[in-house]
C-alpha cells in the first residue's frame, strides 16, 4: 500500500442511514476512489448531534435498523479493506435506532446502589453484544466526563454523575462490558466536558482551571482508565488554557494536549480518535479544505471522524507528514482491526433480540437505582388513606394514563377530599433546554399542590431536572425513578405499596 492509501484508512466519515440515493454513492465513491478506512453511522443529517427525542425533520423512520444493516453490508461489499464500522451509541442502539433495545442513561447507572461496577459492565457488555451481531465494530462511548456542572448543555444525563472516583470506576466498567463482547470502546471527551456551560456542536466551551484542579477532577477518570490498559480515547472540542499555555485552542486540534499530555506525561499508547470534526467548535477554524483534518492529525489524532473533506485531507496529511509517522498509525490501525475481527468481516443477518432478558435487565437494574431522595415513605399509610379515601394521584407530562398509574393497585379520590397526594412527574426530555420540556405553568401547579397538601413526588427522568420543581422540602417524600420505562414504571408501582 502507499501512503495515500494507508492515510486513507485514518478517516471514518459520517454515513447517514435515513439519506437520498444520491448521499448513499457519495459513500460509496468515498470507499472505492478514496479506500476509506471506517464509517460512522447516524440516523439522519438532522440528528446527527442529537438522539431521538423531538426530531427536527419529519421522515420516514420506519425500518431504520433493517436499513442500517442493509448500508453495512452494501458499504462492505465495496472496501478492499474491511470498514472498521463505529457508531456513538451511549445507551445501546436505541440513541440512533428505533425499535432496538435501549439501557439506563449513564447518570441513572450512577444511582446504582450495589454491585455499580459489576452491573454497569454487564449493561456495556449486552450493548455490546447488540452492536456486535449488528455488524458494528466501535462503540463511541462511554463518556469519562464529570459532570460538576449542572448547567451543562451538553453531557448532564450522559455522565456517571459528579464524583470523580464513581465516574472513574463506571465508565471503565462499561469500557471493560464492551470490551468483553468484542466491541471497541472509548473513554471521552478529553481532557472532560463535564464542568463546561457551553455545547461544543454550536460553539468552544472554555474550561478555566489550573492543572491541579484538572488533574484531581477532569482527568482522573482517563488516567484510571490508562493505567488500566484503556485502548482509545476519544479527544474533544474544549479550550483549557491552563495545558495549552494560555491559547484558546479546541484539545482536539492541540499538539501540547493529546502528543505532550494524554501521549506523553500520561502514557496513553493507545488510538486517539477525535470528536466529530464538524462541530463548530473547530469546523469553522480553518475554511480551507483539508486544513482541519491535517491539524486534527498533527496535534496527535489516529482516527478523524466526522470529517466532511476526506479527499483534502488525506492530501493535506500526505504532504506535511513523513512516512515514518504514517506507518505508524496505519499499523496501530490494522492492529485495531485485526483485535476487532474487521478483517473477517462476514455478511450480516439482520438479528433478533432477547427482549424477555433485556425487560429482566430492566427490572433488576431498576430495583437497583430507584431512590428515595428525601423523607420517608410508609406503603402501611399509603394503603390506609386509600382504604378511607383520603389518597389523591395527579400525573404531568403525560399524554395517555401512564403504565404506573395503572399498576398501582390503591383507591384515588379528589385531591380537595384528600390528606395525602401522590404526584408523579415524566419529565419530556433528558436535555436541560427549555426546563427539561417542562411548561411554567404546569411547573407551578405542581409547586403549589405541594404547598397546599401533604405530597409524595415520584419523578421518573433526570434528577438534574427536580431543581425546576420548586423546593423539594415541600415535598413530604421524593423519589427519583431516573427512566420513564414500563420496568421501571413496574417496579416503582411495587415499591410504592410495599410489594
Amino acid at each position: 500500500m502507499n501512503k495515500i492509501q494507508k492515510i486513507a484508512q485514518f478517516f471514518s466519515p459520517a454515513a447517514f442511514i435515513h439519506d437520498t440515493e444520491e448521499n448513499y454513492q457519495a459513500i460509496e465513491r468515498l470507499i472505492i476512489e478514496q479506500e476509506i478506512g471506517g464509517l460512522t453511522f447516524f440516523h439522519s443529517r438532522h440528528s446527527a448531534a442529537a438522539n431521538f427525542e423531538k426530531r427536527a425533520e419529519s421522515l420516514d423512520t420506519e425500518g431504520t435498523f433493517e436499513k442500517l444493516i442493509g448500508l453495512i453490508n452494501r458499504y462492505q461489499a465495496l472496501s478492499k479493506i474491511p470498514l472498521l464500522i463505529s457508531i456513538d451509541g451511549e445507551y445501546g442502539l436505541a440513541m440512533r435506532i428505533e425499535k432496538t433495545p435501549q439501557y439506563p442513561f449513564a447518570i441513572t447507572l450512577g444511582a446504582l446502589k450495589k454491585d455499580a461496577e459489576k452491573w454497569v459492565e454487564e449493561v456495556g457488555y449486552r450493548m455490546g453484544l447488540d452492536m456486535k451481531r449488528s455488524g458494528i465494530h466501535l462503540n463511541l462511548a462511554p463518556c469519562a466526563d464529570v459532570n460538576t456542572n449542572p448547567n451543562n448543555p451538553v453531557i448532564g444525563y450522559r455522565s456517571f454523575g459528579d464524583q470523580t472516583e464513581k465516574v472513574a470506576k463506571l465508565s471503565f466498567a462499561a469500557y471493560s462490558g464492551m470490551k468483553k463482547a468484542g466491541i471497541g470502546a472509548c473513554l471521552k471527551h478529553f481532557p472532560g466536558h463535564g464542568d463546561t456551560a457551553v455545547d461544543s456542536h454550536l460553539g468552544l466551551p472554555i474550561l478555566q482551571k489550573t492543572k491541579a484542579e484538572l488533574e484531581a477532577e477532569e482527568l482522573f477518570p482517563f488516567q484510571y482508565g490508562i493505567d488500566r490498559g484503556v485502548e482509545m480515547i476519544m479527544v474533544g472540542h474544549l479550550a483549557v488554557p491552563a495545558l495549552t499555555g494560555g491559547k484558546d485552542i479546541p484539545a482536539s486540534i492541540s499538539r501540547e494536549l493529546i502528543t505532550d499530555l494524554l501521549k506523553g506525561e500520561m502514557g496513553f499508547q493507545g488510538l486517539v480518535i477525535s470528536d466529530a470534526l464538524n462541530m463548530k467548535a473547530v469546523a469553522n477554524l480553518y475554511p480551507e479544505p483539508g486544513e482541519l483534518e491535517w491539524q486534527a492529525f498533527h496535534a496527535g489524532n489516529d482516527i478523524l471522524c466526522f470529517s466532511d473533506h476526506v479527499k483534502e485531507g488525506i492530501e493535506k496529511i500526505a504532504q506535511n507528514t513523513s512516512d515514518a509517522v504514517v506507518d505508524a498509525v496505519f499499523e496501530k490501525i490494522m492492529d485495531l482491526k485485526k483485535r476487532l475481527g474487521v478483517m473477517e468481516t462476514k455478511v450480516v443477518e439482520v438479528p433478533t433480540f432477547d427482549w424477555e432478558s433485556h425487560s429482566q435487565l430492566q427490572k433488576e437494574l431498576a430495583e437497583n437505582y430507584i431512590s428515595i431522595i428525601s423523607g420517608e415513605i410508609h406503603t402501611s399509610e399509603l394503603q390506609s388513606l386509600s382504604k378511607k379515601g383520603k389518597l389523591a394521584y395527579r400525573e404531568f407530562f403525560t399524554q395517555e394514563a401512564s403504565r404506573f398509574s395503572q399498576d398501582i393497585k390503591l383507591e384515588f379520590s379528589p385531591i380537595e377530599q384528600a390528606g395525602k397526594v401522590i404526584i408523579t412527574v415524566f419529565v419530556p426530555s433528558h436535555k436541560p433546554l427549555s426546563q427539561f420540556g417542562m411548561d411554567q405553568a404546569t411547573l407551578d401547579e405542581i409547586k403549589e399542590l405541594a404547598k397546599s397538601k401533604p405530597c409524595i413526588l415520584v419523578h421518573f427522568g433526570n434528577p438534574l431536572a427536580l431543581k425546576h420543581l420548586g423546593n423539594l422540602e415541600d415535598f413530604e417524600a421524593v423519589v427519583c425513578a431516573y427512566q420513564g420505562f414500563e420496568e421501571v414504571q413496574e417496579v416503582m408501582a411495587k415499591t410504592l405499596q410495599g410489594l
